[in-house]
């Protein structure tokens, strides 16, 4: 499902279209609706460069057994 946004509202929060959709995900997250994973690749960006952005925020990491598992894989994966 898409979501399409009105310009008003896009205006309106003074953001640009970037900013706003960084805005809704950092909300997302903070109410634990999204994983760390998940918000980072909605953004497009990889999981550290997430972490940079919601420490820079004072927001504190939801990290369970489940995401340590997923990150041992991707280590794992990359020869760490």
């Amino acid at each position: 499902m898409s979501l399409l946004i009105p310009d008003q509202i896009v205006q309106a929060s003074g953001l640009s279209e970037d900013e706003l959709l960084v805005e809704i995900v950092m909300m997302l997250f903070q109410q634990e609706k999204i994983s760390l994973g998940k918000a980072s690749e909605l953004l497009g960006i990889h999981r550290m460069q997430f972490q940079k952005l919601i420490s820079d925020r004072g927001i504190c990491v939801h990290y369970d057994v489940a995401e340590f598992q997923e990150d041992l894989k991707i280590l794992q994966t990359e020869g760490w």
